[in-house]
């Protein structure tokens, strides 16, 4: 069997999720869903192997949760979010519990991503 999970985030505003997500963060939407034009947003985001559900819709989840992304190249990753100059957030390099590197941020919704190098 394989598998793959994909976590759904709640956000609030289109227009400042394409601002962090997809602008500063580097994700590419690849789908969008809405039953009309005055309704909520779903849609689906990736960048590589990772995808994320994020939702308009309320009930869908809460605002707040926090992911832990195994990546690769996460020092190089880092440099790229900082020369951006997002004036929203300023992420810095640095080690986890468990002595990997990481990098965390905070979306504009209230979830918290952290990116992580696990170590080989």
């Amino acid at each position: 069997m394989s598998s793959k999970i994909i976590p759904i985030l709640r956000i609030f505003d289109y227009r400042k999720m394409v601002e962090f997500y997809v602008e500063w963060l580097g994700f590419a939407i690849d789908w969008e869903h809405r039953f009309n034009d005055n309704a909520p947003v779903y849609l689906s985001v990736t960048k590589g192997d990772i995808t994320l559900h994020l939702t308009e819709h309320h009930g869908d989840g809460c605002p707040g949760a926090r992911l832990r992304i195994i990546t690769t190249n996460i020092v190089e990753y880092q440099k790229q979010l900082t020369d951006k100059q997002y004036k929203y957030n300023k992420p810095g390099l640095k080690e986890d519990w468990n002595g990997e590197p990481c990098v965390t941020v905070l979306d504009p919704f209230g979830n918290q991503l952290t990116f992580v190098e696990a170590k080989q």
